[in-house]
């Protein structure tokens, strides 16, 4: 389709996954170190009290970057002005909207989510592939973001040598408690390795064993870059 060429003339959103195959992780591991028995996995830690929203402490302040989920990955730089921006250059376009007609003669359902980025993440930095992209998708329980984050904030140095890590968000509109972790991998044997080397890191079976509590489901897509994304 035509739709990625046009938009990226018209507005400030970049395009810069499509989903192709879909994976399930049903299952996850602990080091026998840290698996102190089924009854200690009802806890976490105890966090200090907010003080603000988690919008606040845990996104970038820096970039003002906003990203959106549609079976594809947009950034707008520049946040929510930059968004409304592009949809209004989009809804004065003739050739967008009689393509947007004939789309929704095809479509059974769809779902938008707008995301911020952790501020302990990479920003999505051009790459210059063959690379694979494996999008984990966690729905939180509410009330556990900051947890999250606070793991997380500590973790993500476990999953850098490899520069494995592309971005983490965590949605603001839509379905809200979701987070999704976007990594690179050379292929999925890649995948397969790097993921397995990080258990062999002190310190990594602690983060999944206090962070899996926080959990309700999750899902894991395998994503391939479009032909203008610059992460390939």
């Amino acid at each position: 389709m035509a739709t990625s060429r046009h938009t990226s003339v018209w507005c400030k959103g970049q395009m810069l996954y499509r989903y192709s195959v879909n994976l399930h992780q049903l299952t996850r591991r602990f080091s026998e170190s840290s698996d102190k028995g089924w009854f200690r996995s009802l806890f976490v830690h105890k966090v200090d009290a907010r003080k603000d929203a988690h919008s606040n402490l845990l996104s970038k302040k820096e970039t003002s970057n906003l990203y959106k989920i549609q079976l594809h990955l947009w950034r707008y730089r520049g946040g929510y002005p930059a968004l409304t921006e592009c949809l209004k250059k989009l809804n004065h376009n003739k050739e967008y909207l009689e393509f947007r007609k004939e789309r929704a003669k095809m479509l059974v359902s769809r779902r938008n989510q707008l995301l911020l980025e952790f501020s302990f993440w990479n920003e999505p930095l051009p790459r210059p592939g063959p690379s694979i992209y494996e999008m984990r998708t966690y729905n939180l329980k509410p009330g556990t973001m900051i947890e999250w984050g606070n793991r997380w904030a500590r973790a993500i140095r476990y999953r850098q040598e490899n520069n494995e890590a592309v971005g983490g968000f965590f949605s603001q509109i839509g379905d809200l408690y979701v987070v999704h972790h976007l990594w690179a991998y050379e292929s999925l044997q890649s995948r397969k390795e790097t993921r397995n080397s990080a258990w062999q890191k002190e310190g990594w079976d602690a983060n999944v064993y206090y962070t899996v509590p926080l959990i309700r489901s999750m899902e894991s897509r395998i994503m391939i870059p479009t032909t203008s994304s610059p992460l390939q």
